[in-house]
This record gives C-alpha cells, structure tokens and sequence, in this order.
C-alpha cells in the first residue's frame, strides 16, 4: 500500500501556549506533501517531522484568521533562502492574493520560484485540486468568516499481476499494463484467462477529511461519510458548549457525533481552546461518543 499520512504541526487555536503550535499539518499521499494551513511556527515544525521543504508544492488555506496563515510569508521566505525554482501554489479565499503579495513584493525580491494563487469560494463545494493521485475537495464549513475544510480523495491503483500468472501463461511485457487495467488474457492457443485469475485487486482507495474550523454543522456528514480518517476541531469542552456556539467553534463532543453520524473510521480532534491545560478531558468528551477518537499532537504521525 502506498503512502497516504497525516503530519500534525500544530493543533492549538488562536491564543499561543506553550504546548501548541497554531494550526497546520501536511498530507504525504505517495509522496507528494500537501499543506492544510500555515500559522505562525510552521516551517519549525516541518523541520521537526523531518519533511522536505522541497516535496512542498501545494498549501491550501480553510479561512483567514491569523492562526491559520499568519506562517505563509516566513515559509515563502524560506523557500526562497533555499533557491527553490518549483512554483508553490496556494489555494484560498480571493481575499488572500492582495493580503499576501504585497508582502512578497517587499520582503521577497528576486525569488527564484513564483508563487502561484488559485482563489476559490470557501462558501461552495468544489473540487480545488486534481492529479492522477488525488482529488481535493472543498467542504464548505460555519464559522465567523468564509471558512472550508478539504476533503482528499485517493486515486484508486491499477489491480496487481500475479507473477506467477504471468511465468504460466507466458504473458508478454506489452499487455501487462492492459491485465493491471482489467482486460482478459488470449493465449496462443485460443483460450481466454479471465483477468480474477490473473490480477489481485488492488487495496481501496482512501479519503482523509479536515473540518476546521466550525460550528457543529451536520450539513457536511454526507459529503465526509465513511472517510478513513476525520480531523475535526475540538475547541471547547461540553461545559463551555455556550462559549462555542459564540464563536462558532465546536466541543469535542460535537465533533464526536460528526463522526458518528457520518460513520468515519477514525476522529482525530484538535484547535485545542488554551484554557485547558489538560485535552485528555476533550478526548474523554469525544470517545464516549466516538470511541475511535486520537488527540492531535505536535509532530504527530497516523497512517490511514
């Protein structure tokens, strides 16, 4: 199975501490590193989970709160002390092209790479970004401010030949390409090898969703149904249910039924409120609904 990762940067929100970095994280699907927002710290962090500046090429923004790309011109700065020359490109609301050029256009003169905006309607489901790998997909989320999630979408793999079929019925080089596509085999003599015979299917392609920040918002469990994996944001306990729905956040408890009700595989909750000092009440909120339910964490790995 090929590599599809979840790198935790940072998961606090907006107010620093000294447990959390704010918000990012990076997505290798067979290794191509896909950043979801970039607050202040980022690029240290990528330095701690060891990923390469260079495999960086596309950073997608939910919203333009400060916690969430107030790390972008440090990182195109770095980038550019590293003579980069692959375009970097960044998907977000509209709002971000004039916000951020006007820093790149004084603080970064003479860059060796350009950096390449792709603005999109946070308000509308989308599909943003599509390869031969993935898909990304806008969710479209309630916060204070126009504000989505994405959602990665695994390219399903060709199915694998079996050697061994391939040494008995001496298949030629030329069509194993066409078996792993789907196609039956002739032999010489005539007769016809069903491909079930000749292939192994290949694994299930996998989606990993990021919702935050938010409101409880059911709208999106159809879109994120049955994903492999669901970061949801978890700012508030159950008792400061009032203080979320102010601010448009979610408790961790909500974010517990998210996932319940979308029948997701795995919860992983974040954007942590610094008013507690302790998550593990967060986690024990959320996994009396969802037991399946992980702490994000600086530096963190998990493997869908």
């Amino acid at each position: 199975m090929e590599r599809f990762e979840l790198h935790i940067l940072g998961c606090g929100s907006a107010l620093p501490t000294m447990r959390h970095f704010a918000t990012s994280q990076v997505i290798n699907v067979r290794e191509k590193l896909f950043m979801i927002d970039c607050g202040e710290g980022t690029q240290v962090q990528l330095r701690r989970s060891r990923l390469k500046f260079s495999r960086l090429n596309h950073i997608f923004i939910s919203h333009l709160h400060g916690d969430h790309c107030f790390g972008l011109i440090g990182l195109i700065s770095t980038f550019g002390m590293t003579e980069r020359t692959a375009d970097l490109h960044i998907y977000s609301h509209p709002d971000l092209v004039n916000l951020l050029q006007a820093q790149i256009d004084y603080f970064c003169k003479g860059m060796s790479y350009q950096v390449v905006f792709h603005p999109f309607d946070p308000k509308a489901q989308a599909v943003i970004y599509d390869d031969r790998s993935v898909s990304v997909e806008t969710i479209p989320l309630r916060h204070r401010m126009p504000t989505c999630g994405f959602l990665f979408r695994e390219k399903p793999t060709q199915n694998h030949i079996r050697r061994d079929m391939i040494d008995f019925y001496h298949i030629p080089i030329w069509m194993i390409n066409r078996i792993k596509e789907g196609e039956d085999f002739t032999t010489e003599e005539g007769e016809t090898i069903p491909n079930n015979r000749l292939t192994i299917p290949s694994d299930p392609p996998r989606a990993y969703a990021y919702c935050s920040d938010t409101a409880y918002c059911p709208r999106i469990i159809e879109q994120i149904r049955g994903v492999d994996m669901l970061y949801h944001e978890a700012t508030f306990a159950d008792s400061d249910k009032a203080r979320a729905k102010q601010t448009q956040h979610s408790t961790a408890r909500q974010a517990a039924q998210i996932a319940h009700d979308a029948e997701v595989k795995r919860l992983v909750i974040g954007h942590f409120s610094a008013r507690y000092d302790d998550e593990n009440l967060l986690l024990q909120e959320a996994q009396e609904v969802f037991p399946q339910t992980v702490l994000a964490q600086e530096n963190l790995q998990l493997s869908l």
